[in-house]
């Protein structure tokens, strides 16, 4: 330590300032926050920790604590850090045989493998598309998957390899105990949820020992410590660089709220997290819904004032950005998050909490783009909101995973909720599903949320592998909320879908062009279930409403419905005349609402659009996603 004080004010400069350097005196993440600690005995601070330009490997979690807030972690200007939880893996050699190189893994167990930047194919058979399960979802304890044909081995029941089943809109991954090849039944680790069944579910085997078996894949053999690769043309062992993760997690902010104990005014700024890893239970697991279990590689608990800015998150087995109990007042701005594993960023969690201080509020998540998530858990979100109040989701542009992009709430029916008073606003979100799962929306919400609005998106492409693939999608007890100004188009099932919920407002949207239905509504309660005003819903195929418009807990009015197809459009069944006699839309019309190019998805109007005339306001989309930085 008196070797750590003597080199103090060769490293502080007047403004508090730590220089972190691959050639300097400080070369780790973890010396620099040690150093701030010892130097804060004398000067309280802020401080910032500038790192220069190199590729910092994590031998462990970075862990902040309370003491150590009121610190900038910043990349050095125009100069780019990679902090990576992996290690690089060399030695390659050319098997005797065949094509495939291989090298001593070492002790430790990992679950992905980066090829010079690049997410290999764990290997995978089948190789493209999935097997079926034969039949209903198993609901043995534990889970029996009856399989078709030779699809499952004996040979594999014991080893480490693994089965991942997609069951409506969550997945179950386990280890294969023991096969019954005369009544081809595969017997896993652990349970099947009794919530999630599909009949002739999807899934596909990783990491069987023969399943190694094209270009790309790679597999690990625990037993012999030795990994194998099978290179994809023009690689070569010399010119790739192989990296593996080590740690599951890279930085953890541990507050303590329930004491009133924070981590208070943290930035990290600038900086790339790469390569962390993800595990799997003895039992394995079956997810309930949203990769809800899965934790993430920056975990924040009790962390006040924190902003994680223009950083980048790649190559992560897990979500990338966690903020969880007792967390508030934080920004997570103008982030770069691709090559996810689970989802990019989580705001609280699933648990409610009486104490104020534990509870989550107040964050801002805007001006990120996030895109390529789900990789190892298909049913993460993109950006999930549980259990927490007052949060801006604004101006990210959001696409390409396999479940719901944005989620909101997570108390399902009318029971307690802490999600209160979202905005959600001025986001782009498509190409979200991708046929890979059910049940799933551009912005899925649950439980009663009064002061939480949903305008100005833009949302389009949302495409479910059976039901299920809607634009905007109140679930079980979403109540209380304003949906107003946003424009969706292209998904597979609906624009919109209410399941069940209490007094939402529904005005000022454009639903277009969307497959089997634009509108649905599934579950007649005795009270109000929504107001549908001043919206423009045009179509081409499919019908107008959809599912049970039985009852009339609904209102409906001021609204164009166009089929573009022509000819009547048959409300719930009804014709026009009998739909309005009924006492809905008593002053909507059909018509035309006389797009500027509908047919190429502008959906500006002209003048004389009827819609304009019944009181509907233009939408503005330019607004939409990042902003460019100030």
């Amino acid at each position: 330590m008196r070797i750590l004080i003597f080199l103090l004010p060769l490293l502080l400069n007047a403004a508090e300032t730590i220089i972190v350097s691959p050639s300097g005196q400080i070369t780790t993440l973890a010396a620099a926050r040690d150093a701030m600690r010892e130097h804060r005995k004398t000067a309280p601070g802020p401080y910032t920790i500038r790192i220069n330009a190199g590729r910092y490997f994590l031998n462990e979690t970075l862990v902040l604590t309370p003491e150590d807030g009121g610190v900038t972690w910043e990349a050095a200007p125009d100069e780019r850090v990679v902090v990576s939880g992996g290690r690089v893996l060399s030695n390659w050699q050319k098997a005797a045989k065949g094509s495939l190189w291989t090298t001593p893994s070492g002790s430790e167990t990992f679950r992905q493998l980066f090829v010079s930047g690049r997410r290999a194919q764990r290997a995978r058979t089948p190789n493209f598309g999935f097997f079926r399960i034969d039949g209903a979802s198993p609901q043995d304890k534990p889970l029996k998957l009856l399989y078709r044909g030779h699809d499952i081995k004996k040979e594999w029941a014991g080893s480490t390899t693994e089965v991942i089943a997609l069951l409506a809109w969550a997945d179950v991954r386990m280890r294969i105990v023991d096969v019954d090849e005369a009544a081809r039944t595969a017997t896993l680790t652990g349970d099947p949820r009794p919530s999630n069944k599909e009949k002739d579910a999807r899934y596909w085997i990783e990491n069987a020992p023969d399943a190694l078996d094209a270009a790309g894949e790679w597999r690990l053999d625990e037993s012999t410590q030795t990994v194998s690769y099978w290179p994809l043309a023009g690689e070569s062992p010399s010119k790739e660089e192989f990296v593996v993760p080590r740690l599951t997690q890279l930085v953890r902010i541990e507050g303590k709220p329930e004491a009133n104990q924070f981590v208070d005014n943290l930035t990290f700024r600038g900086i790339e997290f790469t390569h962390t890893d993800w595990t799997l239970p003895e039992r394995g697991y079956a997810d309930t819904q949203a990769a809800s279990a899965v934790g993430a590689a920056f975990e924040a608990t009790g962390a006040r004032h924190l902003s994680i800015e223009n950083c980048q998150f790649r190559h992560l087995g897990n979500y990338a950005i966690w903020l969880g109990r007792g967390s508030r007042d934080n920004r997570i701005v103008r982030n770069h998050i691709y090559d996810i594993g689970a989802g990019a960023i989580r705001i609280g969690e699933l648990t409610q909490r009486p104490n104020e201080a534990e509870q989550n509020a107040d964050n801002e998540i805007t001006d990120n783009h996030l895109h390529h998530m789900g990789l190892v858990f298909p049913p993460a979100v993109g950006i999930f909101v549980a259990q927490a109040s007052r949060n801006h989701i604004a101006h990210n542009h959001i696409h390409d995973l396999y479940y719901t992009a944005i989620s909101a709430g997570w108390t399902w029916g009318y029971g307690p909720n802490q999600s209160k008073a979202n905005v959600i606003e001025y986001n782009h979100l498509h190409h979200i599903g991708l046929e890979m799962l059910s049940d799933m929306g551009g912005i899925y919400t649950l439980g009663m949320q009064p002061g939480t609005i949903i305008r100005n998106n833009l949302i389009h492409d949302i495409a479910s592998f059976t039901y299920g693939g809607w634009g905007i999608y109140p679930d079980e007890g979403s109540s209380n909320m304003i949906i107003e100004d946003n424009v969706v188009y292209r998904c597979a099932s609906s624009g919109f879908h209410q399941h069940y919920g209490r007094e939402n407002i529904i005005r000022n949207n454009i639903w277009a062009f969307n497959r089997d239905y634009q509108l649905m509504r599934t579950r007649v309660e005795p009270h109000l279930s929504f107001t549908f005003e001043n919206n423009i819903v045009i179509f081409d195929r499919g019908r107008l409403l959809g599912s049970n418009w039985t009852g009339d807990q609904f209102r409906m009015d001021r609204n164009v419905y166009y089929d573009v197809r022509g000819g009547d459009i048959f409300p719930a069944g009804k014709t026009w005349q009998e739909w309005q006699a009924s006492g809905q839309d008593v002053h909507s019309v059909v018509a035309d609402p006389l797009f500027i190019n509908a047919g190429n998805f502008d959906f500006r109007l002209k003048t004389e659009s009827p819609a304009l005339k019944l009181g509907f306001k233009p939408i503005d989309l330019s607004k939409v996603g990042p902003r460019s930085e100030p």
